[in-house]
């Protein structure tokens, strides 16, 4: 078995991390062709291309993640070994990076993360923002699952896959009053003023059609794309809020908010979203291998 060299790995190491080859260069005190010829000497070795290059950018492969990942880990090895020496001793930590929408529940999050919660040997990296921009992160290999209420796009030119997680139903909640009648869905809704998701969102869509379909248009007091913000006003406000109870868990067992109709044609569904990989994250195997229902 060919023996790594060491030598050439730290030099791929430090390409990756200051993001290509002249800088590296300039910090390790060779030339920029010198560092090349030592990348493409460790790329023939592993059998595998380590970067692609797009314009003067150097993009990690998958392989180039997966190598980082270890480079990573064993030069903090030897790091640790010396403060370990110094009396000083460190613990090395598996890595799980995480993109989810931000207009995802946040209970959600914390369910479907919760096995890695407190492990000493697991880091949690967790980033928000829109299905794009986390979807390219995922493509790039800097993401290892983006977590969504929409299962991804399916085509030829990609190698995404959706997991279904869960489906949860969803309800109008407000706060709680005293001897308050029975919530007549949907006619209570021509004078009952509501908080509802964004006009993006599965759930208002199919609200809204509902509601179409009965002659209703709702009295709307505001319109959010945030989960999270969602709890807080219905926690404040005199309407209801529509959302999966699983958002508002807490409110609903301390008291504070109460279900006041469960919708029974909608529901919201939870997806891991996830790019195939030759070398595929253990610790996200872990969680799906607990949480799938089924695949898209």
């Amino acid at each position: 078995m060919p023996i790594l060299n060491y030598h050439h790995l730290r030099y791929f190491w430090a390409i990756a991390h200051e993001g290509g080859v002249t800088r590296a260069a300039e910090r390790l005190n060779l030339s920029p062709s010198a560092l090349s010829l030592q990348l493409h000497t460790l790329e023939q070795q592993l059998g595998h291309k380590l970067f692609d290059r797009q314009g003067k950018r150097l993009i990690l492969t998958e392989a180039g993640r997966i190598a980082l990942e270890h480079a990573d880990i064993m030069f903090q090895a030897g790091e640790e070994l010396m403060s370990t020496l110094a009396g000083r001793p460190t613990a090395s930590r598996q890595i799980l990076r995480v993109g989810a929408l931000t207009t995802l529940s946040r209970n959600f999050q914390l369910e479907f993360l919760r096995p890695l919660i407190g492990r000493s040997d697991v880091e949690l990296i967790v980033r928000s923002g829109v299905m794009r921009d986390l979807l390219a992160q995922l493509e790039a290999h800097a993401l290892d699952v983006v977590l969504a209420n929409s299962a991804s796009p399916r085509d030829a030119r990609t190698a995404l896959r959706s997991h279904l997680l869960d489906q949860q139903p969803v309800s109008l909640v407000g706060r709680r009053k005293a001897k308050a009648p029975r919530f007549r869905f949907p006619d209570d809704l021509r004078s009952v003023p509501v908080l509802l998701p964004s006009l993006d969102s599965e759930i208002r869509i199919t609200f809204d059609r509902v509601l179409e379909l009965a002659g209703i248009r709702p009295i709307v007091l505001a319109e959010v794309d945030d989960m999270a913000m969602l709890r807080l006003l219905a926690r404040e406000s005199e309407g209801l809020a529509l959302v999966p109870p699983i958002v508002v868990r807490d409110e609903l067992a301390g008291g504070v908010l109460v279900e006041r109709y469960r919708i029974p044609d909608i529901t919201e569904s939870f997806y891991a979203i996830v790019q195939k990989r030759r070398f595929p994250n253990q610790l996200l195997g872990e969680l799906l291998m607990r949480s799938v229902h089924t695949q898209t």
